[in-house]
């Protein structure tokens, strides 16, 4: 199954907004995929989260404001927390639900190999066939 883009509607579910302004949220839609895909491409079917996530920090904050004053109210936003850009949280998501990252091992043995020995096998050598016992091996 492919990647199918997330909608304006998803990403006012997401941010839980009331209204959200499509066009807006389509365009930023839009670029949040892009971006996405400078890490893995093409997506994978569980990206919308991290597509969301992407699109949703430029959506609340998209001139990057750190700090903002209205009346008697004050806040404070962590720096980067605005415009659009992946975290380094975003990017591990996107590698790990592509099948990237994480340990693996490889078999150099060619698929054409044959189990059996590939040195001379002598019947004589090594103990005996009768066990002594007190003498060991005879």
């Amino acid at each position: 199954m492919a990647f199918v883009a997330p909608t304006a509607e998803q990403l006012g579910l997401f941010l839980a907004l009331p209204e959200i302004d499509g066009a807006r949220a389509d365009l930023l839609i839009q670029q949040a995929i892009a971006l996405c895909e400078t890490v893995v491409k093409p997506l994978p079917d569980q990206a919308t989260a991290v597509v969301l996530s992407a699109a949703g920090r430029a959506y609340v904050n998209p001139q990057q404001v750190s700090y903002e004053t209205i009346g008697p109210m004050s806040v404070q936003r962590p720096q980067g927390s605005g415009g659009l850009y992946l975290t380094k949280a975003d990017k591990t998501a996107l590698k790990s639900l592509a099948g990237r990252g994480g340990a693996f091992t490889v078999d150099p043995t060619p698929a054409t190999a044959d189990p059996s020995p590939t040195y001379p096998v002598d019947d004589g050598y090594g103990p005996p066939l009768e066990y002594g016992p007190g003498w060991g091996w005879v």
